[in-house]
């Protein structure tokens, strides 16, 4: 049994043949589907209305574009079509489309089949019927008799002229099928004949104009022909092929540049900031799963910053490997502590590639129900959450070069509406995609309402330049801080990780973003005296960092601190306090706020406490007095900072393509040459290759390249022999794949399995859909797919 793994890599096809029937397979135009835009789709919806016979010249009819501007523009859109392998012409002027394309519309333009597949199933005896009612004399066969039908309902007037001959109930009823805005708000069943069907109903069905079930079972339905003649000769399919105008304002580059630097600046201080305070305290994750409202508000309280850019950080450094799930807890991995090392020029290539494959929208707050949605809940994958960030990015690098959008979230909207018809939209956004857009904000990937330098790379998928642009608009990691006389410190840009551990341990953070400041007082200096730090030292440090001389107030505030730090010490019996000023220990016993520890003096120098050692510790530091902790032995116990790291290596469940741990961007762009290099080797071996693969040869054992593939080939009956390759792959590999399958109820179904383990005549492999153990047979294999990357 091969090891369970969700990276798919189907093999290479042999032959130009087997990579045509890859493309024309559900799995590859559901792929290709949500990245299509509006016009694209639109021509297609049109190809299927008009049906298997289409042509040009029909197609050009029914859109209405016979004019010098619409035919270049339809043509341009029927070659994306065909780029993609959807649409392609037979060189007789007639246009076909993948099946699975086709099967997209239920109702294509709101149209029914055609006549001739509407009544595919009538006897000659009905369509005699049709016939004679029509005025027609009925032909002596019945393929006779369907052609003259066809015929009949294919020619505009003539269905006219019979409509306009019908009753009044009938002409309305026929009239409000044909409206497409009808079709799209309701649907309308006809039963039996009978009282509920009404005489309008069955003076259609007679004449063909309307067709149903021969066991009168679901929704009469009108032919197309028919529709089109009722709509008349001035309807037309809907075609766009001009995105929509958006309001504009003059904008430089320098302005956009200048605004994105200030965006993707504070966002990386930010990250910076989140994943620090996550290292110190990792976020409790709630029994149902995700980080709940609660956490995040100490989390964005601790970490100075919103809701929004906290979620985004969160959900991004879970899936780029930053974090992990271990157990309750959601702690920083191994792999922040390189990525901390970097500078923030190199730290936020990894945030912004992981953005950008990102299976869902991070900073989405609500659900379809409007309740409050915690982070980092493990949603299932998104595409059309993938397919509103590019179509974004899309919409903004067509707008002119020297404009962008006068007000971002409500004029770009439309624009990625049409980009991306198939997108997500939040039920939270009260303008589209406002979420999306206000992300692609935050992170400078937009700025002014246009694309940024680092938001044109992205879109080119160019790792290259998008490391080269966050470095050219990331400072250099800031080494010092500026400490006030009014005992702050701040750090301007993004803080390297030694200075904000050194400020983290002393000071209480205040704000972050473009400048983060932190504030000195006497808990924070007590609380690094805690861990053991001696006064020197932390004056020390903080004069290495420090932009100028160590302020006055601060270095008496150290010096204070310490010099009251340790006066009074805690032992452990349950608990003893012991001290050397017997006043001050007598001021402890008279204290009405600490009555409830139960202390009782036994020496001048000497009390006991009722209360454990930590909450009597608590409570005189919280009273203003400064008490150390004694071990045993009566030496200072030393408060030393937890290091929360998950067991490593800990994969996120939602690695996102490409951004697995912290890797360098380098080493991904190599891995990205080296695809490309590989894609270009595939294009010259299969333009080498014959048109289609040989047939296997099972006395020879050839084509067969493994054991596995013959093994398979010699079960599974119902498969191709690329379909077999790709199982065989699966197996042999340790990969996880699609099938579509038939049970022996008869029923269909698509599963997705892992673990596979091959068992002739069975497979044996784990059903995420069962979320179980189960056997299948090989012969019951109908297809096979690569596995959908589930994040």
């Amino acid at each position: 049994m091969g090891a369970r793994s969700d990276t798919v890599s189907p093999p290479e096809p042999r032959s130009v043949g087997e990579l045509a029937d890859r493309l024309q397979r559900p799995g590859s135009v559901a792929l290709v589907l949500p990245r299509l835009a509006l016009p694209y789709l639109q021509v297609a919806e049109a190809l299927a209305a008009l049906g298997a016979s289409a042509t040009r010249d029909a197609l050009v009819r029914l859109l209405g574009v016979a004019d010098e501007e619409g035919a270049p523009r339809l043509d341009a859109a029927l070659e994306v079509l065909a780029d993609h392998a959807l649409v392609w012409s037979d060189g007789n002027g007639t246009l076909h489309m993948a099946a699975p394309l086709r099967q997209a519309w239920e109702a294509p333009l709101g149209l029914d089949p055609p006549v001739s597949e509407l009544l595919a199933g009538v006897t000659s005896e009905d369509l005699r019927g049709m016939l004679a009612a029509l005025g027609i004399k009925p032909p002596g066969t019945k393929r006779q008799r369907l052609t003259d039908l066809v015929d009949h309902h294919s020619d505009p007037d003539r269905v006219t002229a019979v409509v306009a001959r019908a009753p009044a109930a009938t002409r309305e009823l026929l009239e409000r099928l044909a409206d497409p805005e009808f079709r799209r708000r309701q649907s309308v069943m006809f039963g039996a004949p009978g009282p509920g069907a009404g005489p309008g109903a069955r003076w259609a069905l007679d004449r063909g104009l309307l067709v149903q079930d021969r066991q009168r079972y679901g929704p009469a339905r009108m032919p197309a022909q028919v529709a089109l003649a009722l709509r008349g000769p001035d309807w037309r399919a809907p075609f766009e092929p001009v995105p929509p105008l958006a309001r504009l304002l003059p904008v430089t580059t320098e302005e956009v540049e200048r605004e994105a630097a200030a965006a993707v600046t504070a966002f990386a201080a930010h990250a910076s900031s989140v994943l620090s305070v996550c290292a110190a305290k990792p976020p409790v994750r709630l029994k149902s799963g995700g980080v709940g409202v609660r956490e995040l508000v100490r989390i964005g309280k601790a970490a100075q910053c919103d809701e929004t850019v906290l979620r985004v950080v969160l959900e991004t450094a879970y899936a780029a490997g930053l974090l992990a799930r271990d157990g309750d807890l959601v702690p920083v991995t191994a792999a922040y502590d390189a990525w901390a090392e970097l500078e923030p020029g190199e730290r936020i290539p990894l945030l912004l590639r992981t953005w950008w494959s990102l299976p869902l929208t991070p900073a989405q707050t609500r659900d379809e129900e409007g309740k409050s949605a915690p982070a980092l809940a493990g949603k299932p994958p998104c595409n059309g959450c993938v397919q509103a960030r590019h179509g974004l990015l899309a919409a903004a690098a067509n707008l002119p070069a020297d404009r962008g959008a006068r007000q971002a979230s409500e004029d770009l909207g439309p624009l990625v509406a049409w980009h991306r018809p198939l997108a997500d939209q939040l039920p939270q956004d009260t303008t589209p995609f406002a979420t999306v857009i206000r992300e692609a904000e935050l992170l400078g990937v937009l700025a002014r309402g246009a694309l940024s330098g680092i938001g044109a790379a992205l879109l080119a998928d160019d790792a290259e330049e998008l490391l080269a642009g966050t470095r050219r608009l990331l400072p250099a990691a800031t080494e010092t801080a500026l400490i006030g006389a009014d005992l702050t410190a701040v750090a301007t840009g993004t803080p390297s990780a030694r200075l904000t551990a050194l400020l983290d341990s002393v000071a209480d953070r205040e704000a972050g973003g473009t400048a983060s400041v932190w504030r000195f007082s006497p808990g924070s200096v007590r609380r690094a005296l805690d861990t053991g730090r001696s006064p020197d030292g932390i004056t020390a440090d903080l004069t290495a960092v420090a932009a100028g001389p160590l302020p006055q107030p601060l270095s008496y505030l150290i010096a204070d601190t310490a010099r009251r730090h340790g006066h009074v010490r805690l032992a452990p019996a349950a608990c003893v306090i012991h001290g050397e000023e017997p006043a001050l220990l007598a001021e402890l016993t008279v204290h009405r706020k600490l009555a409830g520890l139960g202390l009782r003096q036994l020496a001048p120098t000497v009390l006991i406490s009722r209360t454990p050692l930590d909450k009597t510790l608590a409570a005189l530091r919280a009273e203003g007095y400064a008490p150390v902790a004694e071990t045993a032995d009566g030496t200072v116990r030393i408060e030393k900072a937890e290091q929360h790291r998950a067991a490593a290596p800990v994969p996120s469940p939602r690695a996102a393509r490409g951004t697995a741990g912290a890797q360098r961007p380098v080493a991904r762009m190599k891995r990205g040459r080296e695809s490309a290099d590989g894609l270009r080797a595939l294009a010259v071996r299969l333009r080498e290759s014959p048109a289609t693969s040989p047939a296997p040869d099972p006395d020879n054992g050839v084509p067969f390249g493994t054991d596995t593939e013959e093994i398979i080939a010699g079960y599974a009956s119902a498969l191709s022999l690329a379909d077999v390759r790709q199982l065989a792959h699966a197996v042999d590999a340790g990969q996880a794949i699609t099938i579509e399958y038939v049970a022996a109820s008869g029923s269909h179904t698509v599963r997705s399995l892992s673990d596979l383990d091959l068992d002739p005549p069975y497979l044996r492999a784990w059903c995420h859909l069962r979320n179980d153990e189960r056997v299948f047979t090989l012969s019951r294999v109908q297809s096979v797919m690569p596995a959908q990357d589930r994040g």
